[in-house]
Parts: C-alpha cells; structure tokens; sequence
C-alpha cells in the first residue's frame, strides 16, 4: 500500500500509469538520433564551407516544415472543437488561409532561399585558378585517386584515402570505369555522381584538420555498403611535406618484394620503384602509410591484410581481385608483412 501511495505522488495526475513507463523509451527515441548529428560522417557537423551551407539549407527547411506542420494541426483542433453552428462560416476561412495561402507562401520562399543559397552551395572554380587538383575514379568496389600537378598531369597514384590541405580549396575530377558511383564527403560537401564517360567537378574546402569519412552514395553493387573512404586534412605545409616525399620511391624488403612480385601480384597493382607495374588493382606505393584496409572495410593491420589476400570474395562479395588462398600460409603472412610495411 504505502508503495502504490508513493508512486502515485510521484507520478503526474495527467499521465496514466502505463505512459509514465513508456516516457523513458520515448525520450530516449527522441534524443539518441540526435548522438549522429556529430562526428567524421556527419552532415550536420560542418567542417567546411560548402558543408555548411548545406546544414543551413537543412534546417531553415527543417523551420519551415514545422511552422506548416503547426499551422496544419492548429487548424485540425481549431475545426475539431468549432460549435457546429459556425463551423460552416468559419470552414472556408480556415482552409483557405490554413490550407493553401499559408503553406504557399512559405513553400515559395524555401524554394527562392535554396535557389539564393545555390551557388554557394557548389562553387565554381575557374580552369586557370590555382588549386589542388585531385582525379578521383570510383570502381566496384574501391577509389582509385590520383593527385596532379598544375599541367593536370598525374604525379603519382594511391587509393581508398584523400588528403588535401586545410583552408585551401581542392578540385576533385570524378569519374566511373564499370557503373554509376556518387561521391559523398558529408562533413565537407554534398554529393556528386560518378558517371562512366563523362567528368563530373565538385570543390572542396576544409576549415579544420582531421580525418573525415566519405562513402558511395549511388548503389553500385554487391559491396557497396563497403566502399567508403577517408579524406584526411592537413596543414599546407605539412600537405607540401607530404607530396614532396610521395614523389620519391622508399625501400622495399627484398624478400617480400620476390614473393609479392613471384605470385603475379605486380600484374595487377603497381609498386613506385620496382617492377610492379600493373593498374588494374589499386596502386599499393606507400601502402604502409594508410589507415585502413579494402576501402575502409578493414583495419590496417597484418592479420586483416593477411586475410584479405587469402580470401578477398569473402570480405567483399563481388571484389574483381582472385583468391589466394591457395599460397603456403608463410607466403600470405610475408606479401602481409611487406605491405605492411611499405612507405
């Protein structure tokens, strides 16, 4: 008896029992979604300006649709507890103003603020304006990147990881090889389709430093959902740094190197300063230096390397590179190893 008491007190007089039980999941539905607001993948957590505007657009919208929300529903009750004497006088009013005026207007202003907001939202660089150029390829199911030079010359290859300098803009050229891709950086800019045939611009700034998530927003298949990438913004000098050495070929452990090289692995990937010079697979020169493995499937570590050499169908259905397995176990965790290791 005295429990029944004490919750009764504690409970709200307007809220039945079986509610106050059901308000904690409720709250908790309402709050976690708003957990994925922040963060690398993020829409909503700009970290440039491109990105920004599209937050801007998003929740001005977000405005808007409430406010004609709103007015709907107070139409609804205003109609529900009208007298019905007056409800035919009053009728026509309410649903002129509430059910079309109203939402118009409000409807026609969003369209005129996002036609407004459009240039700033996808910016135009000029062919002769210095920035970084990057050639990004989308292929099932990886990214094949390629940073050129002010010629739009290729200086070197990598893939599966971006970087570019904070506070400057870069110039992506996007294309297909096999199907239509989307690239999508959410913290930086909205998405741009990947078509075979044809070269599809979008520029990039980044105010701040970090690592940010992009993936394939265009379902390309089997793997799809694994076909996600990271762009990872530095300072310019760093940037600079960085360019600078990947245009100089590292060392390579020499028995690795056999045993990659002995298995047919450099038919399809190339390696900056040995005879491995395929282009089919992904260019693996400073392989060492990434931080994720398969187009961000994997972490970067020997065992996962290990593995997807051995089995890459398995990691990724409907990868184009063969299986493995088949080599001695030694064989996969040297090639492992020397990959690793690779800068």
């Amino acid at each position: 008896m005295t429990d029944r008491r004490v919750t009764g007190l504690l409970q709200p007089r307007w809220l039945p029992g079986h509610w106050s039980r059901l308000c904690p999941g409720l709250i908790a539905l309402l709050v976690l979604p708003l957990t994925s607001c922040s963060g690398t993948h993020s829409a909503l957590d700009p970290a440039g300006p491109e990105a920004a505007n599209v937050a801007q657009l998003f929740f001005v919208m977000l405005a808007g649709g409430v406010v004609i929300w709103v007015g709907l529903v107070a139409a609804l009750i205003y109609a529900a507890r009208k007298k019905r004497e007056h409800s035919e006088e009053s009728a026509g009013g309410v649903i002129l103003w509430g059910g079309a005026v109203i939402p118009t207007i409000i409807l026609c202003a969003l369209l005129s603020y996002g036609m407004w907001l459009m240039p700033a939202i996808r910016p135009w660089v000029p062919d002769d304006q210095q920035v970084r150029r990057i050639e990004v390829t989308g292929e099932q199911f990886w990214w094949r990147v390629r940073y050129l030079d002010e010629a739009g010359e290729t200086m070197f290859e990598t893939a599966n990881e971006v970087r570019i300098p904070v506070g400057e803009p870069a110039h992506f050229s996007l294309k297909a090889a096999d199907v239509i891709h989307s690239f999508w950086v959410p913290s930086l800019g909205g998405k741009m389709d990947m078509i075979p045939g044809r070269t599809n611009p979008l520029t990039l700034t980044a105010d701040r430093e970090g690592t940010y998530r992009g993936v394939c927003a265009e379902f390309c298949g089997e793997s799809h959902a694994l076909m996600a990438f990271t762009v990872r913004a530095v300072a310019p000098d760093e940037h600079e740094a960085w360019l600078a050495e990947r245009r100089v070929s590292g060392s390579q452990d020499a028995e690795g190197l056999a045993i990659f090289l002995n298995n047919g692995c450099g038919a399809c990937h190339a390696i900056s300063g040995t005879t491995a010079n395929g282009r089919i697979g992904p260019d693996l020169t400073a392989f060492g230096e990434r931080t994720t493995l398969a187009a961000a499937t994997l972490r970067h570590t020997a065992e996962d390397i290990a593995r997807f050499v051995a089995y890459p169908g398995v990691i990724k259905p409907g990868v184009k590179m063969p299986h493995f397995g088949m080599l001695p176990e030694d064989d996969i965790k040297t090639i492992a190893a020397f990959l690793k290791e690779l800068k």
